[in-house]
């Protein structure tokens, strides 16, 4: 009979999937919504820019803030708070009477997916020291389940009569229920030991953050940018794709995240049995072909086509990039996942958002080039990672983890 403890890898690593798939299908929401949205609040593109800057900001902030205070007052807390964040936000995204309460409920939303999001990662690395490739895998896959499913059963929702504001706070619902579940189930605590009595003069403090610069800087550009390129395609293709029908356009959204869900579940097979940094590189790359490729199209359904093969090829970098870092720093799993998914999510700060204003200027078409340059900047910095000892040697002191995202 298996005791409590081996069995809490398996328990725990369950729920953690089960918060993945309500944070990936969260995510889609807004982006699947977004026809409904505007019209309901009177909103151009730059509008909705502005609610997707505010959304991933306090993502970002939940993210970061969340692994640094997981290392403080443990997991449970912060996910259970994080869970009941996401719930309130979601519900008052639902019922906001006017495009300002729309924007503010975007806050606690944002803090509170953003703090799941990095809470557990953190929690896969420490549960799964080894094969973390497959592990990280197999977790973003049920991000991308939930993602994928979301524009699928928003747009029939929707028009079988079903109100948009409805869809959110249901799903809000389900986030206030999960809070619950991270009360009462096992897992690892995530805190670091001497974290609040450790000397940051002594030479074993020194030593950790002088091990915390150039590879974790790289890895933060690389994830940074291969996120903005990702929820750049995301947020904006039912958008890009607007002369086809509703279904069509979420349906393409739904491809391009079913071929990222089929590419995770590929690299959960195959990943580990080559060098992590590589595998992503050579993913990311082929990320910005195939999104040129498919911007470029001749016609609408080759171009569905393409940005589903861009969705494949992106789907194993997140998950990769995280593994790199655990590999790494196998002993600051909290703050080190955390400090990663906040440096993802400050990409999608900066260029989803922007994406609206160029398409009021510019247009949509080169805002899309725009997310391919950045999947070959990821995979440059990934490349960069590539060329970098394990225990590369730095010629000054660096900041503590987590400070560069202040």
């Amino acid at each position: 009979m298996k005791s409590a403890a081996s069995r809490r890898p398996v328990v725990a690593g369950a729920l953690g999937c089960i918060a993945f798939v309500l944070i990936g299908w969260g995510g889609l929401l807004v982006p699947s919504l977004i026809r409904s949205i505007k019209d309901a609040y009177d909103q151009s593109d730059a509008g909705i820019g502005v609610y997707y800057f505010v959304y991933a900001a306090a993502y970002a902030t939940g993210s970061l803030g969340g692994g640094l205070v997981t290392e403080r007052v443990g997991r449970r807390a912060v996910l259970s708070v994080a869970a009941a964040l996401y719930g309130v936000g979601l519900v008052a995204l639902g019922v906001a009477p006017t495009w300002v309460v729309l924007l503010v409920a975007g806050i606690p939303a944002g803090l509170g997916a953003g703090a799941i999001d990095g809470g557990i990662n953190g929690l896969i690395l420490d549960l799964y020291p080894t094969g973390r490739g497959r592990a990280l895998n197999l977790l973003h896959l049920f991000f991308s389940l939930g993602a994928l499913a979301a524009p699928l059963a928003v747009g029939r929702l929707v028009e079988s009569g079903v109100a948009w504001g409805t869809i959110l706070v249901g799903t809000g619902l389900v986030a206030l229920v999960l809070a619950g579940l991270f009360i009462v189930i096992s897992m690892p605590g995530g805190r670091r030991v001497g974290s609040a009595t450790e000397d940051p003069s002594s030479g074993e403090a020194a030593g950790r953050r002088l091990h915390l610069a150039t590879p974790l800087l790289l890895l933060g550009i690389a994830i940074a940018c291969y996120v903005a390129s990702e929820v750049g395609v995301s947020n904006w293709l039912v958008r890009f794709l607007e002369p086809a029908p509703l279904t069509t356009a979420t349906t393409a959204l739904s491809l391009f995240w079913a071929g990222l869900t089929l590419g995770r579940l590929v690299a959960a097979r195959i990943a580990d049995r080559f060098d992590h940094v590589r595998f992503a590189s050579v993913a990311a790359l082929a990320t910005a072909v195939a999104l040129v490729c498919a911007v470029l199209a001749p016609s609408l359904p080759l171009s569905i086509v393409l940005f589903a093969a861009a969705g494949f090829a992106t789907g194993p970098v997140f998950p990769m990039i995280v593994a790199i870092g655990g590999d790494r720093y196998p002993d600051r799993a909290a703050a080190v996942s955390g400090f990663l998914t906040g440096a993802a999510v400050a990409g999608s700060i900066v260029y989803p958002p922007i994406m609206g204003f160029l398409s009021v200027t510019v247009g949509l078409t080169v805002a899309m080039f725009g997310s391919a340059l950045l999947a070959l900047a990821c995979a440059a910095a990934l490349a960069m990672v590539g060329r970098l000892p394990p225990d590369a040697p730095v010629t000054r002191e660096p900041a503590p983890i987590g400070a560069t995202a202040g």
